[in-house]
């Protein structure tokens, strides 16, 4: 079992033995035989085939992305443990490289599949539940699809064009190194480090936690912007220049398999509701003794010192938080610490932010965050286990399917991290800590719902912006005005904050990303107020949620759940329970 009494590095040993080299020599050459085998069913692809053979070759197909996919996670997992390895760093080139060229080698089968006459598509659909999904799926994208030459050179290109300049913004951050002072001491810092002075009691080094952020990052600003300018400038030319999408969020929305209009409607509610977090903002700017929160304040702790929790503490709590709500739950991230797939240890290079990694059905997720001992630290790591046991619950499905898609994929993070909190909740009885908590969760609703969705707002205009020929500064302006709509008259935000878009990974990594994060935690609210009416009546129907993966729609997932997601009142719902919160709090 691992240590679970201080934050380890993870093992990789599940996905590639020792040596290295070998393995991957050996798994590529296996690879290179499958390719091989798949392509000689390229003659067989015709509208005479029987529903048995193309069975057969879909299978085929199958088991050559799962083997493709073990390998991309171990470049992906190796290179996050250290950007700044250079071994780690060729060897995610190389696999990166080599699965570009055998998705090449596959490409026709999933074109023939978008090209189907639809009599032959259902002629041939299998009985298989999540194979039969799976072909839908693709089928979907049949209208933004090129011609399979052109395919492949937008994979061919994308490998060491837009996608190596995405990883050059992620050496480039990762490597920065931050100044602080503190307690007259200089202190070097990482940016996951310097991250925790947002929350100190000390409103001068709150704001000098995030002056030093973006005095750092605006040293960077030119480089750092002109990759922004060509990663949106790419998205435009393929996404809607080359594929014709309607608009730059709706290929996103596509792999979502989330309608615009939902997501619109999404979006808009988020955006009326601006005036609730405004309110809260207001209500602890009196409790911290200001006349005006500043931005530097929004996730000041209102008693002297956030409260310390040792990595095995915070382990307990969550084990025990989920047990109470079912043990499988428990024992399901028990697994994941069990198979040292956690990696949590603070140490220079590592990849910043937290996720989980569900690699293929087979195999336990891996998790990494670095773990400092404050609080959030402890919802994050709630959340990312919510993740591992999302994965393990939907390992009895296809690895085409058991993914959900990103939306759904926030449910059971967002739900662990609930149950947390509600935990902690139910035994505190002192009013003033149970404030404390209750703005904690607030301040979390903010980060996890407010700010991403307007992430995304402030994503759309910045396309637009770009496209139309707009300058960084213009972008800066835009970034302001975004947090100025947010936060009205309630927050005060210093000019620095215009450099906030090149701070922020998913930007750059995967564009229209963050709306998921406001519709998980919305839904999951939702969930949790209906948990809270059926008690343990509820636990089954939300197992099966989560077990479901990415074997069907989510529109149907959800409806079937007794949630209509296409109207605002569904979303308003939502903001409603968060709105009783921050009664429940002026009123102790």
């Amino acid at each position: 079992m691992a240590d679970t009494l201080s934050p380890q590095r993870w093992s990789l040993d599940d996905l590639l033995p020792e040596p290295i080299d070998q393995s991957i020599a050996a798994a590529l050459a296996d690879l290179d035989a499958a390719a091989t085998a798949f392509e000689a069913q390229r003659e067989r692809l015709t509208d005479a085939l029987s529903p048995d053979e193309f069975l057969a070759i879909l299978r085929q197909y199958e088991a050559m992305v799962d083997r493709a996919q073990r390998l991309y996670a171990y470049g992906y997992l190796r290179f996050s443990e250290d950007t700044q390895d250079q071994t780690a760093l060729s060897i995610r080139d190389r696999l990166d490289q080599a699965l570009t060229a055998l998705e090449n080698r596959g490409l026709f089968f999933t074109l023939w599949l978008k090209a189907l006459p639809e009599e032959t598509a259902a002629r041939l659909m299998p009985s298989d539940n999540d194979l039969a999904y799976f072909v839908a799926n693709v089928r979907k994208f049949q209208p933004y699809t090129l011609s399979e030459a052109e395919e492949r050179v937008i994979n061919l290109k994308d490998t060491n064009g837009i996608e190596a300049i995405g990883n050059l913004y992620q050496m480039i951050v990762s490597a920065l190194a931050f100044n602080l002072e503190v307690d007259g001491e200089t202190k070097r810092l990482s940016r996951d480090q310097l991250g925790t002075y947002y929350h100190h009691p000390s409103p001068d080094l709150r704001a000098a936690a995030y002056q030093e952020l973006y005095r750092v990052y605006t040293g960077q600003s030119a480089v750092l912007a002109q990759i922004y300018a060509h990663i949106v400038r790419d998205w435009h030319d393929e996404q809607q220049t080359l594929r014709g999408y309607p608009a730059a969020i709706s290929s996103r929305n596509l792999n979502n398999d989330i309608p615009d209009a939902v997501v619109e409607v999404l979006l808009d509610v988020c955006r009326r509701n601006n005036s609730l977090f405004q309110r809260y903002f207001r209500l602890k700017a009196g409790w911290l003794g200001l006349d005006k929160l500043r931005r530097y304040d929004l996730y000041a702790p209102l008693t002297p010192a956030d409260r310390s929790y040792p990595y095995g503490d915070a382990l307990t709590l969550i084990l025990d938080s989920l047990n109470r709500f079912d043990p499988r739950t428990a024992e399901l991230v028990q697994r994941v610490i069990d198979a040292d797939h956690v990696d949590a240890e603070p140490r220079p290079g590592k990849r910043g932010g937290a996720f989980c990694y569900a690699v293929a059905p087979d195999l336990t997720p891996w998790v990494m965050m670095t773990y400092n001992g404050q609080a959030r630290d402890m919802a994050t790591l709630a959340h990312e286990f919510g993740h591992a046991i999302h994965g393990l619950l939907a390992a009895n499905h296809s690895p085409l399917t058991f993914h959900a898609s990103l939306p759904l994929a926030e449910t059971a993070s967002v739900f662990s991290e609930i149950l947390l909190t509600d935990r902690l909740l139910k035994e505190e009885r002192d009013p003033a800590v149970r404030r404390d908590m209750l703005a904690y969760a607030l301040d979390d609703a903010y980060v996890t719902v407010q700010r991403q969705a307007n992430f995304t707002l402030f994503e759309r205009e910045a396309h637009r912006l770009i496209q139309a020929g707009a300058t960084p500064d213009d972008i800066c302006v835009a970034c302001l005005g975004n947090l100025r709509n947010q936060f009205g008259d309630a927050v005060e935000v210093a000019d620095e904050f215009r450099w906030e878009w090149i701070t922020v990974p998913h930007f750059y990594a995967t564009p229209f990303y963050t709306y998921a994060y406001s519709f998980g935690q919305l839904f999951v609210l939702a969930l949790y107020e209906q948990y809270k009416r059926e008690g343990e009546a509820f636990v089954p129907r939300y197992l099966k949620l989560l077990s479901t993966g990415g074997s069907a729609e989510p529109i149907r997932v959800l409806q079937e759940a007794g949630f209509d997601v296409t109207t605002p009142e569904f979303w308003q719902g939502a903001y409603d329970a968060l709105a009783a919160m921050l009664d429940e709090l002026e009123g102790l």
